[in-house]
C-alpha cells in the first residue's frame, strides 16, 4: 500500500476477488477454530466458544449466497469474534489509562441536545492537525469515552485526538439518518472551530470504525447545506475500518429488528451508491477474522472507489479479528496507527 509518498509493506495473501462472500473458506475456517478450541482443556471461556454461525439446516438464500442464519451471524461481529467481551473492557481500560497520563480531556458541547458533546485531547501545540474519531457499536453502542485509546499515539504525533459522542439508533426511533446528521454535525464543529482548541481546520482528518465506518463514510458521499456545514473537501484523508458501505444486507438481516429501513433510507445511506460525491483520499482497511460480510462490504468498496477514479488504498489486517484490530490504532507501529500517521504526514515522537 502507498499512502502519500510512503510505501507501507503489508501481508497480502487475501483473496483477489471482491464478488461475493467468502462462505466456504471463512465459515469452515471459523468452524473448526471453534472445534478445535472445545477440546483443548484449561482455555479461556471466550476460546470454548465456537465461531461463526451454529449448525443448522440450511435454508433458502436471503442475500447472495446466505440463508437467514448466515446472513444473520455475518452482521453479528461477535459471531466471529468471540472474545469481544474481553477486547472491550481492555479499551476501556486502556481509555482510562491514557486519560490517567493525558489528563482528563475538554469536554465541548457541538449540538442542541444532551448527547451532542466530544472530547478532545489536545496537542502540546497550537495549530497543530486533527484525527478525529468515530465510534462503533452496530449503530447501538459505543462511547467516546471508551474510545480513548488511541489518543496518546495522536497527541504524542502532534495533532488533536477528537472523538464525539452522538445518538444511539434506538434513541433515535430506528433512524439512521438522525445518527448522520449528528456526526456531521460534529465533524462540521470541529472545522468552524478548530481555532478554539488550538486546531487547524486545514488539517483536519478522521478515521472510523465498524457502524462508524458507514456514518463517516455517508457524512462523506452526501451533500452539506447552510453556512456551518462541511464544505467539499474539508476532510483532508479518512481511515475507514472494517464498515458497511452499501445497506442491501444489513437490511435483510436481523440488524433490521432495530433499524428503520426503506427503500430510500438505503438508497439514501448506502455511500457506494454516491461516489461520485467523495472529495476525500480514503483508506479502507478490513481484518482477516471480520465476517465475511464486512470483509466482502470493504473489498467490494475499495474496488467501486477505485474504479471511480478516486484515490483509496486497501489493507487488510492479518490474523486481527474486527475487535482486535481497531487496538492497532493506538500503536505507532501498528496496521492502522502507522497508516493513519503516514496519511496525516506525522511521525511518532
Amino acid at each position: 500500500m502507498t499512502v502519500g509518498r510512503i510505501a507501507v509493506k503489508l501481508k497480502t495473501d487475501m483473496p483477489s476477488k471482491s464478488t461475493g462472500p467468502l462462505l466456504t473458506g471463512a465459515i469452515a475456517r471459523r468452524s473448526f477454530l471453534g472445534a478445535a478450541g472445545a477440546m483443548v482443556p484449561g482455555l479461556p471461556a471466550w476460546a470454548q466458544r465456537r465461531a461463526g454461525p451454529p449448525p443448522h439446516e440450511r435454508g433458502p438464500a436471503v442475500f447472495l449466497e446466505y440463508d437467514q442464519v448466515e446472513l444473520d451471524a455475518a452482521y453479528d461481529q461477535a459471531v466471529y469474534a468471540p472474545n469481544e467481551d474481553q477486547i472491550s473492557r481492555r479499551w476501556r481500560a486502556n481509555s482510562d489509562l491514557a486519560r490517567a497520563r493525558l489528563g482528563a480531556p475538554k469536554r465541548v458541547r457541538y449540538g442542541p441536545s444532551e448527547i451532542e458533546q466530544m472530547d478532545i485531547y489536545p496537542a502540546k501545540r497550537r495549530k497543530a492537525p486533527i484525527h478525529m474519531f468515530v465510534h462503533g457499536g452496530a449503530w447501538r453502542g459505543g462511547s467516546a469515552r471508551a474510545s480513548a485509546f488511541p489518543a496518546e499515539l495522536f497527541v504524542a504525533a502532534g495533532a488533536h485526538y477528537v472523538v464525539p459522542d452522538f445518538i444511539a439508533v434506538q434513541d433515535a426511533g430506528g433512524s439512521l439518518a438522525a445518527m448522520v446528521t449528528q456526526v456531521r454535525r460534529a465533524i462540521a464543529w470541529v472545522y468552524h472551530n478548530a481555532n478554539s482548541f488550538g486546531g487547524d481546520a486545514s488539517r483536519l482528518y478522521i478515521s472510523a470504525h465498524s457502524s462508524g465506518a458507514h456514518l463517516a463514510a455517508v457524512v462523506l458521499t452526501t451533500p452539506s447545506s447552510g453556512d456551518r456545514e462541511l464544505p467539499g473537501g474539508a476532510i483532508k484523508g479518512a481511515l475507514l475500518v472494517s464498515g458497511m458501505y452499501d445497506l442491501k444486507g444489513p437490511r435483510l438481516s436481523s440488524r433490521a429488528s432495530y433499524v428503520k429501513f426503506d427503500d430510500a433510507i438505503e438508497e439514501a445511506l448506502s455511500p457506494q451508491r454516491h461516489l461520485d460525491r467523495l472529495r476525500t483520499p480514503v483508506i479502507v482497511a478490513y481484518a482477516a477474522l471480520d465476517t465475511p460480510e464486512f470483509q466482502r462490504q470493504s473489498r467490494d468498496f475499495a474496488a467501486a472507489l477505485r474504479l471511480a477514479g478516486k484515490p483509496v488504498d486497501l489493507i487488510f489486517g492479518a490474523d486481527y479479528n474486527h475487535f482486535e484490530f481497531i487496538e492497532t490504532l493506538a500503536n505507532p507501529y501498528g496496521v492502522l496507527g502507522r497508516a493513519a500517521l503516514i496519511q496525516m504526514g506525522l511521525h511518532h515522537a
